[in-house]
């Protein structure tokens, strides 16, 4: 990579990183080309990105940003996965990581927070944006049914009453 090309990614990636949700970093020495492959369509098909930079590189485009406290996390060969829901990235690494044993979550950070392995595993067990919407709109559309229902009952019991009278009137 010549020095503008660098400069180009530090600049892009500090964009991506500034505006992105969540980010858990991960150690991936050892996987191979196919499980990298699984692993990126994984995080694409949650709704996130996967970055493999060179770790100065990364501080670089770290620095000016709220997720700058990771920066001691890069060390060695280390990867970024990245989503705008704080739910989708670690849910798809979390069981990549099952997966395999080469591939080692380190931590990550939600905004300003910074988070542990056991954090992005906690984070990877809470539902996603869309499932969160599902309910709500769930929850939502219960009372009403319910206000159906009750509205709807007086209205049945009177024509069960009338309907006893009826057959009274017909066997006497």
């Amino acid at each position: 990579m010549e020095r503008a090309e660098k400069h180009e990614f530090v600049t892009s990636l500090n964009e991506v990183l500034g505006s992105t949700g969540v980010v858990v970093v991960a150690h991936y020495a050892g996987l191979s080309v196919a499980q990298m492959t699984a692993l990126r369509s994984k995080v694409r098909e949650a709704g996130g990105s996967v970055k493999v930079a060179k770790n100065r590189l990364v501080k670089l485009a770290l620095q000016g940003t709220e997720l700058e406290h990771i920066a001691d996390l890069f060390k060695g060969p280390t990867l970024i996965a990245y989503s705008d829901d704080p739910v989708a990235a670690p849910k798809a690494v979390v069981d990549f990581a099952k997966t395999t044993d080469k591939f080692v979550i380190l931590g990550g950070a939600l905004g300003s927070t910074n988070l542990n392995a056991d954090g992005v595993k906690s984070l990877a067990t809470m539902p996603s944006l869309d499932e969160l919407r599902a309910k709500l709109v769930g929850m939502i559309q219960t009372p009403a049914t319910r206000i159906a229902q009750v509205v709807n009952a007086p209205a049945g019991q009177l024509a069960r009453v009338f309907g006893a009278y009826a057959k009274k009137d017909e066997a006497a």
